[in-house]
């Protein structure tokens, strides 16, 4: 008992004193920036459903760090007993070990069976189905598609820049994908394309997607002017409603096309045009365990996952840095290429249409349509945006889809390695 240090008794402060500066101030940023994110969820800045999750996630992984001896199926050192990252493997060898692995760290089921294979990504997309009306998009189609692919500036422009920073092919192309505001496209596109660097890739898309809610009211105020924020819609011209029946051959016919345009992410597709088909089809009980188990219980594991991913010295990691920059890049041309679609619009109706809309298109879905409809109401309270604004957030799903597949399909056929 002599040889017990008081320090032993406390391991997380133990491996805090223990641990390099850099490490040492890296855990205590990340703990109070964890901190930071479930205040800002609460007030409502910041995605309360993915944030605070996220959040509590974060501070807890850099607190409750221990030292793990040789010997153990655990790497030896400081280390933690809620998730290996690194446990998955090809190596048929592993295979003992990621079992035990298994055994251990208690969320590593949840990240090797739903986090490391899209399979959570596809959970998402079913409840975001459910969610959709796809009348929106039917209603205004090419206003829609237009607004959407201008809210993909972002994925576009960032690809070559990624490319002159440094990043393989595979990896500019994930990174970029950010710039589409869709967490789980981008988490299905790191694990097709840049596997090794999906953690902080996913990591880093969802830490943003998540600052949308807060930064993009911001980039509407610096771009659109007040005067044009209050520009009302012209009132909708009334015709033979959308019929679910229409809705239904709409989803299945284009979740058919794009599959076979783009398999490689047909289980995406699928997932969000099943769900579709089920709202449509008003099989009830599928809608509620969808919409209300299957995609909050999804939000709630993806937040907890990411943040306990965000370990100190992962994004200590030079690349990681690159990343960040890289991502917020990407939301940033996105968001002034959505504006800017909306500006066109605006010009092309005779100064009818609010730009404003634009940031819709960026397909954080529905916040960035919630983010619009917001920033109109406290200029104007009762203009109304919100049916456009959902058309152009769902094509903005659809289109942020249709890029990743091409991204994906290409680099594979250029770089088969």
């Amino acid at each position: 008992m002599q040889n017990i240090h008081i320090l032993d008794l406390f391991q997380g402060v133990a491996t805090l004193v223990a641990s390099e500066p850099k490490i040492l101030v890296m855990r205590i940023f990340l703990i109070f920036l964890g901190l930071l994110l479930i205040y800002l969820g609460k007030k409502g800045v910041l995605e309360a459903l993915l944030m605070i999750p996220m959040g509590l996630g974060m501070a807890t992984i850099n607190a409750g760090v221990l030292f793990v001896k040789p010997g153990g199926w655990l790497r030896p050192g400081p280390n933690t007993i809620f998730v290996d990252a690194l446990a998955a493997s090809n190596d048929p060898a592993q295979t003992t070990g990621l079992m035990n692995v298994l055994q251990i760290d208690w969320l590593q089921p949840i990240y090797t069976f739903t986090f490391s294979n899209g399979l959570i990504a596809c959970m998402v997309f079913l409840g975001i189905g459910v969610l959709l009306d796809v009348g929106y998009v039917m209603a205004r189609p090419f206003q829609s598609m237009f607004l959407a692919l201008c809210g993909e500036l972002g994925t576009i422009a960032v690809y070559p820049i990624a490319i002159a920073m440094g990043l393989a092919p595979g990896e500019a192309a994930a990174v970029a994908t950010i710039g589409g505001a869709d967490g789980p496209m981008v988490l299905f596109t790191s694990l097709t394309l840049a596997r090794d660097m999906f953690v902080p890739i996913t990591v880093v898309a969802y830490l943003y997607l998540g600052l949308t809610y807060g930064g993009y009211p911001y980039l509407i105020k610096l771009m659109v002017p007040k005067h044009i924020r209050q520009t009302p819609m012209p009132p909708e011209k009334r015709g033979k409603p959308i019929s679910s029946d229409q809705k239904m051959a709409f989803a299945a016919i284009i979740c058919v096309v794009l599959s076979l345009l783009f398999p490689v992410a047909s289980p995406l597709f699928l997932s969000l045009f099943l769900g579709v088909l089920i709202r449509e089809a008003q099989i009830k009980a599928f809608t509620t365990l969808l919409g209300d188990v299957v995609l909050y219980a999804a939000t709630l594991f993806l937040g907890l996952l990411l943040g306990v991913l965000c370990e100190a010295s992962l994004l200590l990691n030079p690349q990681v840095l690159v990343l960040l920059l890289l991502g917020m890049l990407a939301l940033l041309i996105s968001g002034i290429g959505g504006i800017l679609g909306g500006y066109v619009l605006y010009f092309a109706s005779g100064k009818k249409f609010n730009p404003v809309i634009g940031i819709a298109a960026v397909s954080c879905v529905p916040t960035t349509a919630k983010v619009a409809q917001k920033q109109v109401s406290s200029d104007a309270p009762g203009v109304v945006i919100m049916p456009h604004a959902l058309g152009a957030n769902i094509s903005g799903v659809i289109t942020s889809a249709i890029i990743a597949a091409v991204l994906i399909t290409i680099i594979q056929a250029a770089y088969p390695g």
